[in-house]
Order: structure tokens, then C-alpha cells, then sequence
């Protein structure tokens, strides 16, 4: 039975694996100075690419239901993001985004009766603590809108991620994932007409490349496996793997420049595994029940 358990948490861990490479990605290939474009082009083709497999339009409440997690998960979250990143060094925003897991476990005790113990509000804490050690740097600064800013944007995933849960209604992962990209891509495309210049020079092989690997791995693939385990899992388990995404985001970033970890940032990254694998642990307390869900779940998704 537990064979039926862990490939759903290795196939949800792939979504916040892909977002730590999204950062060397950006970096490296996009076009600079163009976040909320890069954000639309992120959300809209990804989101049309999935309707284009799962080739369903919502029925009934869906209709508004995709429309407020669209914004909630893809558009507000991704401009808030954007704002965070304009006016924080990038890893005072990962701390404050770090905080997303403990708000996860928070609400989904109140609006999906999931337990919430002290455990996994200990394991919250030393998330966020473990985060701040990998990327933290003494010379990171503050400012009081850009921390607002990453703050909100983690409310809004957090809501967004619980309200997912709560609204699933027996749709399709591939149904719930297109249409909360399309309706976020559309908002996203709207504020980047209002706000953002568009870029002055055609984008080279390289840009062109980019924007294709975060728009079909690091967003359609991601964010399809990222819903998954949300419906499949309880909420708080795939927020506890998204710390992962620093991790690897370290990784790549060490490799690419030659740098190897410093003591207090293997420190950081020891902490965050014990958090989420104490999440994990917990979890799996209750695992009979939750192994059924999954199992009904996945006969739904194969009866379709």
C-alpha cells in the first residue's frame, strides 16, 4: 500500500525542484529588466497548453472558483513577486516567502479540518529559520513595501493553495491547473500592457529557449504535479516540499559559479530536510486513510 504513497510525493517534490532552477534560468537566458513579461509568459501558454490536452471548460461554480485561484496561485502572487524582487535582495524574499508552509498548515486546520500540531508548527518555524541560512547574506537590507509585498504574495499562495484543496470537486488535476494558469496569465498580461514596456531589441536563440523551459517545465509540468499532490495529499505536505526550491536554486548557483557550502548553509539545508521529513512523518501516522485517498483519487483520474 505504501508503494501506492511515495510516488506522489516524489512526483509533487519535481514541482519545487523545477522552481529552483528558475532564478540560474532567469539570470542566464532572459531578457533583463522584464519580470511581469516574463511572468505572462510564464502563466498564459503554459495554462493554454494544458487546456489544449485536457480540452474541458469549467462547469458551473468552476467558472468563478478558477477565475479567484487563478489569482490567487498565478496572477497576484506572481505580480507581488515581482515587487518583492524589485525592492528586497532575493534571499530576505525567500525567508518571507519561507513563512508560506506555516500559513498553509494554519489555514488549512481551519477551512479543511486538517490537524494542526505542534509538530508541524515547529517544523514551520525551522523551515523558515533553515531558509534564512542557506540565503541570507549580512549585507541584505530591508525595505518595508518589498517585504509587504513577498509577504502578501505568500498569503495569497498560501489562501490559494488551501482553497484548492477545499474546491477540487473531483476535477481533473490537468482541468484545475489550466484554468487557474489562464485566468492568472490574463490578469498578468493585462498589467504587464499597463505597467511594463515591452523589450527594445528581438529576443536571441537563447532568450527564445528560456522562456520555452519555464513555460513548459518550470510552469505547465510544475504547477500540474504542484495541484496533484495538493488534491491528492494533505495541503500542508506539498508546502513543506516547496522549501526544497532554495536548495536546489544553492545547488545550481554553486556549481554554475564554483562555490562550495559554507558551514552555516549546510546547516540551513540539514534543518529544512528535517522539517519536511518530520511533515512527511507525521502524515504517514495516519497513513491508512490517507493512502485510500489517494488510491480514490487516482481511480477518478483514470475513470476519465
Amino acid at each position: 500500500m505504501l508503494s501506492k504513497l511515495w510516488p506522489v510525493l516524489l512526483t509533487t517534490a519535481i514541482a519545487p525542484v523545477l522552481w529552483g532552477t528558475t532564478y540560474y534560468t532567469t539570470t542566464t537566458f532572459l531578457i533583463e529588466g522584464h519580470p511581469l513579461l516574463t511572468a505572462s509568459l510564464r502563466a498564459l501558454p503554459a495554462g493554454l497548453i494544458l487546456l489544449c490536452i485536457a480540452r474541458r471548460r469549467p462547469r458551473g461554480a468552476w467558472w468563478w472558483k478558477s477565475a479567484v485561484l487563478g489569482l490567487l496561485n498565478i496572477g497576484v502572487f506572481f505580480a507581488l513577486l515581482f515587487v518583492a524582487a524589485e525592492r528586497l535582495p532575493g534571499g530576505v524574499a525567500a525567508v518571507v516567502g519561507g513563512i508560506q508552509p506555516l500559513l498553509v498548515a494554519v489555514l488549512a486546520s481551519r477551512l479543511v479540518s486538517e490537524r494542526l500540531s505542534s509538530t508541524v508548527i515547529a517544523a514551520g518555524a525551522g523551515g523558515v529559520v533553515g531558509v534564512a541560512l542557506i540565503v541570507l547574506r549580512a549585507q541584505a537590507g530591508l525595505d518595508l513595501i518589498g517585504v509587504a509585498a513577498a509577504l502578501l504574495g505568500a498569503v495569497s499562495m498560501a489562501i490559494g493553495v488551501v482553497l484548492t484543496k477545499r474546491w477540487s470537486d473531483g476535477q481533473p488535476p490537468i482541468v484545475t491547473t489550466s484554468w487557474q494558469l489562464v485566468t492568472g496569465g490574463v490578469f498578468l498580461v493585462a498589467l504587464t500592457a499597463i505597467i511594463e514596456p515591452l523589450p527594445v531589441n528581438a529576443p536571441t536563440l537563447g532568450n527564445i529557449a528560456g522562456y520555452a523551459y519555464l513555460t513548459l517545465a518550470g510552469t505547465a509540468l510544475a504547477y500540474l504535479v504542484w495541484f496533484r499532490g495538493i488534491i491528492l495529499l494533505p495541503t500542508r505536505v506539498p508546502a513543506f516540499l516547496g522549501l526544497l526550491s532554495p536548495i536546489v536554486a544553492l545547488t545550481i548557483g554553486g556549481i554554475a559559479a564554483g562555490e562550495t557550502l559554507t558551514w552555516i548553509q549546510a546547516a540551513g539545508v540539514a534543518l529544512v530536510f528535517m522539517s519536511v521529513a518530520t511533515v512527511i512523518s507525521t502524515t504517514a501516522t495516519n497513513r491508512a486513510q490517507l493512502i485510500s485517498e489517494v488510491i480514490r483519487v487516482q481511480e477518478d483520474e483514470s475513470s476519465r
